[in-house]
C-alpha cells in the first residue's frame, strides 16, 4: 500500500474518520490500540509474513530495552536488529561475493529504518538518556508507526514516544496543515521526480547511445529526482502524522543550498546522517583523536552509510567517495570560505551530482560508460528533455519561496509553504495547486526511490 496508490487514499480516509470517532467517543487507551492495529494492516498489505517479523523484533526490543541498562540485554537488544537486517539485506550479497548462488529471501519493507529505531531505542537507555517504556502498547505504536515505517524519516524514541503518551488529537487544524504537506510531499514525487524519472531511466540503460550534453542532462536531473522523491516521501510521512496529531521532524533542509560536502550530509536524510553521528562516529571517537582517526571515523561512517543504501559494491563506493571528499575539504574549510557563497554552492552540488552516479547506475561497467560520455564529449543521440527543466525551474522556484516567505506564519517548522485554508484566498490557491498536482501527475507505476533500501 504504497503512499501514491488509491488504496492507501481509501485507507487513509477510513483510518482518520474512524480515529476521529474514537478519540470522540472513548478514551486515550483505545485509540492506542486502534493506531497500532492500523499500523499492523498497514505494513502487513505489502506482505502478512514482514508484519511477524515486525512484530518479533518490536518483542524483542521492548523486553530488551526494560534492562538495558546491563551489558547483556544492551548487547542483545543491539544484537538481534542488526542480525535481522544483516540477513536480509546482505546474505545474498555475500554469498554472491564468495561465488555462491543466491538464496530465496524477500528483503521486508523498511527494515533498515525500523531496525534502526530500535538499536538507537536500546543506545539512548543504555546511555540513561531515556527511560525504558513500561507499556507495551505505546512502545509498539512508536516502532510501527506506520508514516514513516517503510522509508522514515528514522524517528528516535525521545521524540515521539511521549507523543502517544499526551492527548493528541485528529483535529481539522491539524488536518489542514498536514493535508498541505501531503499535497507537497505529492508534487514532488508525482509531478517532478517521476516525470524525470522517464528520462533518467532511458540514458542509464543505454549510456553509450546518447551525446554527452544529454548524459550530463540525466546526470543532473538525477539529483533532482532523488531529492524530489524522497524529500516528498518524507514530506507525506510528515503530512500525515500531522494529520494524526503527532510531529516528526523535517528530514531534509535545503541540501542543495550547502556550501560543503560535510554541511550537504548535515541538511540531507537529516535523520540518518545524525544516527550515524550519535552512535557511530562519536562512540568510534569523532573529531577527538587527531586528524587522522577523524578522517578514518568518516571513511567509517559513510561507508557504512554507503552499504546500508543497497547490498552492493556500487553503494559502498559511494559512500566511501563522500567520506573521502569530506575529509579532503575538511583542511580547506576556512580557506573556501574566502570564495563566493554561491560559487561554493555550485560547486558543492557539482561534486554531490557526480557522486551520484555511483549511487544511480546499477553496476561499475554502467559507471563507467556514464563517465566516459561526460568526460571524451562522446556523440549520440541529443536529447534535450523539456520535463529536466520543468524540474529545474520548479525546484528553483521552490526554494524561492520558502526561503523567502512573505508572511513567517505561513510556514511549519520553517519549511513548509502554507496557506490558511480558512480564507478563500486560502482555499482557493490550495485548490489551484492540487488541480496542478492532478493534472500534471505522472500517473504510470514508479515506487519511491528509498523503498529499495
Amino acid at each position: 500500500m504504497s503512499f501514491i496508490s488509491p488504496e492507501f487514499i481509501v485507507f487513509f480516509i477510513l483510518f482518520l474518520s474512524a480515529g476521529s470517532l474514537i478519540q470522540k467517543f472513548s478514551n486515550r487507551r483505545v485509540f492506542r490500540i486502534f493506531l497500532l492495529i492500523a499500523d499492523l494492516v498497514f505494513y502487513s498489505y505489502f506482505d502478512y509474513r514482514f508484519s511477524f517479523l515486525l512484530l518479533f523484533l518490536t518483542v524483542i526490543t521492548y523486553f530488551c530495552g526494560l534492562k538495558a541498562t546491563r551489558k547483556p540485554f544492551f548487547c542483545l537488544g543491539i544484537l538481534i536488529p542488526l542480525l535481522l537486517l544483516g540477513f536480509f539485506k546482505y546474505c545474498n550479497f555475500f554469498l554472491k561475493t564468495i561465488g555462491f548462488s543466491a538464496l530465496n529471501i524477500i528483503l521486508p519493507l523498511g527494515i533498515s529504518f525500523y531496525s534502526f529505531e530500535a538499536v538507537s531505542y536500546i543506545c539512548d537507555i543504555h546511555k540513561n538518556r531515556i527511560d525504558a517504556e513500561k507499556n507495551f502498547i505505546l512502545f509498539a505504536s512508536y516502532l510501527c508507526f506506520f508514516p514513516n515505517i517503510i522509508s522514515g524519516p528514522i524517528v528516535r524514541a525521545n521524540d515521539l514516544l511521549h507523543q502517544f503518551k499526551e492527548d493528541r488529537k485528529i483535529s481539522m487544524k491539524n488536518i489542514e496543515t498536514g493535508i498541505q504537506i501531503m499535497a507537497i510531499g505529492y508534487f514532488k514525487k508525482m509531478v517532478i521526480a517521476d516525470r524525470i524519472a522517464v528520462f533518467v531511466n532511458d540514458v542509464y540503460a543505454a549510456p553509450k547511445a546518447f551525446s554527452w550534453l544529454s548524459v550530463l542532462l540525466a546526470v543532473l536531473s538525477y539529483s533532482i529526482q532523488i531529492y524530489m522523491d524522497f524529500s516528498g516521501y518524507s514530506d507525506i510521512a510528515i503530512g500525515i502524522s500531522k494529520c494524526l496529531g503527532f510531529d516528526l521532524k523535517k528530514n531534509f533542509d535545503l541540501p542543495y543550498l550547502s556550501g560543503s560536502v560535510t554541511e550537504f550530509w548535515r541538511r540531507w536524510h537529516i535523520s540518518l546522517s545524525s544516527w550515524f553521528r550519535d552512535y557511530v562516529y562519536i562512540p568510534l571517537g569523532g573529531n577527538r583523536k587527531g586528524r587522522l582517526k577523524q578522517y578514518l571515523n568518516l571513511l567509517i561512517v559513510m561507508g557504512l552509510s554507503g552499504i546500508w543504501h543497497g547490498a552492493d559494491w556500487t553503494f559502498l563506493l559511494w559512500g566511501l567517495v563522500n567520506g573521502l571528499l569530506m575529509c579532503l575539504e575538511k583542511p580547506f574549510l576556512s580557506v573556501s570560505e574566502r570564495f563566493p557563497a554561491r560559487l561554493r554552492k555550485l560547486f558543492t552540488f557539482f561534486l554531490i551530482t557526480l557522486t551520484w552516479i555511483f549511487f544511480r547506475a546499477e553496476n561499475f561497467v554502467q559507471v563507467k560508460e556514464i563517465f566516459i560520455a561526460l568526460f571524451t564529449f562522446q556523440q549520440g543521440i541529443f536529447q534535450p528533455y523539456l520535463w529536466s527543466f520543468t524540474g529545474f525551474l520548479m525546484s528553483v522556484l521552490y526554494l524561492l519561496l520558502i526561503k523567502h516567505p512573505k508572511n513567517g506564519k505561513r510556514l511549519y517548522d520553517g519549511y513548509y509553504l502554507l496557506q490558511d485554508l480558512q480564507t478563500v484566498k486560502g482555499l482557493t490557491l490550495f485548490f489551484i495547486f492540487i488541480g496542478l498536482l492532478i493534472t500534471l501527475a505522472y500517473t504510470a507505476s514508479n515506487p519511491f526511490v528509498y523503498f529499495q533500501f
